[in-house]
């Protein structure tokens, strides 16, 4: 692929490796160090001038430095005279705080959006926004891709009751989540309402829908903490389901999250590797890990050459 360059940041290397791979492309070379008053120093390693950039960086680990560290990366290409600079951002930081809920809440997904147009970005791509509509808070093209196909294709695989399940939202606002993926499996689907008395701590579950019988699959965009899906769990366990499995685009698993999913009645707890997994595998061997890398690498080949990258919707490439 002619006049290309892939960059990585230091938030996700494996997964630039395997985006690069799938391409047939090497690494652009960067170097990244910090000051020793903590200010972070980008160097790009080779000429860019006249290249269509793309540069992967994922919204998590340490996610203010790596925002930080992608804005310069952004900046120094802009500079440099590169054609286009795309940034490929798998999980969107500070997507959870994207309105106003409350009286002098912030918008932060919105400032970060502000902040990526400054430093000079000309097109994003990212995956299952945790709100669609922050698409919307950028000027320029954002693709938001989605786990979907490969969810669908992993149920298919690896769970053999799954024509007698129920796909389960753990929330309210996953319905038309749970309700495509059940439509396309041809099964039912439930949700569980709840209802919080402040953040990453739920109060009551209420279950609507009928999962006796059968196995259940929750399904998210992303778990933290994970006590939402673990109360979700134990609540479809005593509605009379036979396994229970979660699902889930971003496996943030912050705090007690892998303490809490090693003492629930998970069967597995599959995520994507939009967010580096393998030092939580070692602590918790429910998870399990769909790689993404072909989406993303399908969404960078067809963006380069002016094609759709809506046939991703429905389709896992090869």
């Amino acid at each position: 692929m002619p006049n290309i360059k892939i960059f990585s940041g230091s938030s996700h290397q494996d997964l630039s490796q395997k985006i690069a791979d799938r391409l047939g492309l090497e690494l652009g070379k960067v170097v990244t160090k910090k000051f020793s008053n903590q200010e972070t120093c980008v160097e790009i390693g080779e000429s860019v001038r006249g290249e269509d950039v793309y540069i992967v960086q994922s919204g998590c680990g340490k996610i203010n430095d790596n925002i930080m560290e992608l804005l310069i990366m952004i900046n120094a290409c802009k500079i440099a005279s590169a054609s286009r600079v795309t940034a490929v951002i798998p999980c969107f930081p500070y997507a959870r705080q994207d309105k106003k809920d409350k009286s002098r809440a912030p918008i932060t997904a919105k400032l970060v959006a502000n902040t990526l147009l400054v430093a000079g970005i000309n097109h994003i791509i990212t995956m299952d926004l945790h709100a669609p509509q922050i698409q919307g808070f950028f000027d320029i093209p954002a693709d938001n891709l989605y786990a979907e196909p490969a969810v669908l294709k992993w149920i298919r695989e690896n769970i053999p009751e799954w024509r007698n399940c129920t796909i389960v939202s753990p929330d309210a606002g996953g319905a038309k989540r749970v309700t495509s993926i059940a439509d396309r499996l041809n099964v039912d689907f439930a949700l569980i309402h709840k209802e919080r008395k402040k953040a990453n701590e739920v109060d009551r579950m209420v279950l609507v829908g009928d999962v006796k019988d059968r196995v259940a699959i929750l399904v998210d965009d992303m778990a933290d903490t994970c006590g939402t899906i673990c109360h979700a769990a134990d609540k479809l366990l005593s509605a009379g389901a036979t396994k229970v499995y979660a699902i889930l685009t971003h496996g943030i698993f912050s705090g007690p999250a892998i303490s809490r999913i090693n003492n629930a009645c998970f069967e597995a707890v599959v995520v994507t590797n939009t967010i580096p997994q393998e030092d939580k595998m070692k602590h918790c061997s429910k998870i399990q890990v769909i790689d993404i890398s072909m989406i993303l690498a399908e969404a960078i080949r067809r963006t380069h050459n002016g094609e759709s990258v809506s046939y991703l919707f429905n389709h896992v490439p090869e």
